[in-house]
């Protein structure tokens, strides 16, 4: 069951304080982890509470975290800044077999404010799922093959794209994480595992073994959000 997020007890100027603290220090901060309020709260709107030059610093710097962890996205809430923002990137090179099976493509950079999305067909896929918030661990999600997504781009233009198979699951994952949602809450829990269990038993283009083994409908794919599918690491 996936819960109602309570709304951030940030107000706009404790969100700028929080933002100007980041960019303030000489070295990359900490992703925040599990347990954290920041993660569980419904993020504010973007609604002007950093200047232009603010939020473009700060989208350069959860940048630099994606691609330091490395992962493939990146939510706000997930530097303790519970704010409708989001970056997305994937540029790394995947055995041709494991993308084709995964609907993995590239996916250019780009930063999107008050996300939502919806499904675009019936279509779901289930895979393994990461997330840097959850480190060392990864379970079998199933989510919308394909989705609508609306966003707000930095200079304030409004955006419709369609995204399907890798593409997106990751803006799912992402645009949960703005509303208070970790990929646990929609996860099979007896698809549970360690990143190590991960990477000996289970890393394989789709989920029949782990399905089989540990006991859960099978679906098919496997998904982790960084670009390593031998010892997968979590992301954003």
């Amino acid at each position: 069951m996936v819960h109602a997020s309570p709304p951030t007890s940030y107000s706009p100027a404790r969100i700028r304080e929080t933002v100007q603290e980041l960019l303030a220090s000489d070295s990359l901060p900490p992703i925040v982890q599990a347990g954290h309020p920041v993660l569980r709260q419904h993020a504010a709107p973007f609604e002007g509470q950093l200047e232009p030059e603010e939020l473009s610093q700060l989208i350069v710097l959860m940048r630099k975290v994606m691609h330091a962890a490395p992962g493939v996205g990146l939510a706000a809430p997930q530097l303790g800044v519970p704010l409708q923002l989001a970056v997305l990137e994937d540029q790394f090179e995947i055995d041709e077999a494991v993308a084709a099976a995964r609907g993995r493509a590239p996916l250019e950079f780009f930063a999107m404010l008050n996300p939502s999305y919806s499904p675009v067909g019936a279509g779901t896929a289930a895979f393994f799922e990461g997330c840097l918030s959850l480190s060392g661990l990864q379970a079998v999600v199933e989510r919308a093959e394909s989705v609508r997504l609306e966003y707000v781009t930095p200079d304030g233009g409004q955006v419709t794209r369609d995204f399907s198979g890798w593409q997106a699951r990751i803006v799912q994952h992402e645009t949960d994480h703005l509303h208070g949602r970790l990929y646990i809450d929609r996860a099979e829990l007896r698809s549970l595992s360690t990143n190590s269990e991960y990477a000996a038993r289970w890393a394989e283009p789709g989920i029949g073994t782990a399905s089989r083994e540990l006991g859960f409908p099978s679906g098919a794919g496997a998904y982790v959000e960084t670009g390593r599918e031998a010892a997968p690491d979590s992301a954003g």
